[in-house]
């Protein structure tokens, strides 16, 4: 959990915090934390698009009001959808630094091995 302040910008339509952003204009965070992020504005996009679903369902709505909520939760769509893409890139990302670790440690425990004897 980011402590407040290294809190950057909010998310308007799913209210989480965003990242804070560097100079250079990238995360000072880890891939494993960028998962976590990303599975947290995931979690409350969907609530939100939940609620605004049954808002459609539930009451008798304006023509202007059930637009209004209709464009939201279209737009809501397109987040919970780019947010599915983005967690996937990030655990593949994950997973080739996984494999990469598993490679330098069989790499080390090889020459630990051809040095020791």
């Amino acid at each position: 959990r980011m402590r407040s302040d290294e809190a950057g910008p909010r998310d308007a339509a799913c209210g989480v915090d965003l990242p804070k952003m560097t100079k250079n204009g990238k995360t000072r965070v880890s891939v494993a934390r960028e998962i976590e992020g990303v599975e947290q504005k995931l979690a409350a996009c969907r609530r939100h698009l939940e609620d605004v679903d049954l808002k459609l369902r539930a009451q008798e709505l304006s023509e202007d009001r059930r637009r209004s909520l209709e464009k939201e939760k279209d737009t809501l769509m397109t987040k919970v959808f780019n947010y599915e893409k983005e967690l996937s890139s990030l655990r593949h990302e994950n997973r080739k630094n996984m494999m990469l670790s598993v490679a330098l440690l069989l790499l080390l425990l090889v020459i630990y091995n051809c040095w020791t004897m």
